[in-house]
């Protein structure tokens, strides 16, 4: 049962650091052309690279867990899931109103809905009190 339990946890965290966007990049080593002191700019065309917000990877987290726990798909208690308690919350109450949502036969509305209180609750979390240990806490 170990076993089980440990490759959810993996699964959950591979994840994370999927949807996390976590972005490494090289810099200009400051260089140039071969002139001296000279220094080349940035290469045309290269995006700078994006990293992800707290409250977007919440959004994200607590968005595509409540679709799994709309399917009937989960993998085992919020900690598995790779969730806060806050989160946590925070999806119980958007898989509350999806259900009502489905219930109503509405299943694109639900979709919507997700997506809408998630961002809606994250943003209010990290604007209210947030993590106390980093987006984990």
């Amino acid at each position: 049962m170990a076993t089980g339990r440990a490759s959810r946890a993996g699964a959950a965290l591979g994840l994370v650091l999927l949807t996390g966007g976590l972005v490494t990049a090289c810099g200009d080593s400051g260089k140039g052309d071969g002139a001296a002191g000279a220094s080349s700019p940035a290469t045309a065309g290269t995006p700078a690279p994006r990293t992800t917000s707290p409250e977007e990877l919440c959004t994200r987290i607590v968005a595509y867990w409540s679709r799994r726990q709309l399917k009937g798909d989960t993998v085992g208690d919020y900690q598995e899931m790779g969730l806060s308690d806050g989160q946590y919350d925070i999806l119980r109450h958007v898989v509350d109103a999806a259900r009502v949502e489905l219930r109503h036969g509405h299943p694109q509305a639900a979709q919507r809905l997700i997506d809408r209180r998630a961002d809606e609750g994250c943003a209010a979390w990290y604007r209210t009190s947030g993590p106390s240990n980093g987006p984990w806490g």
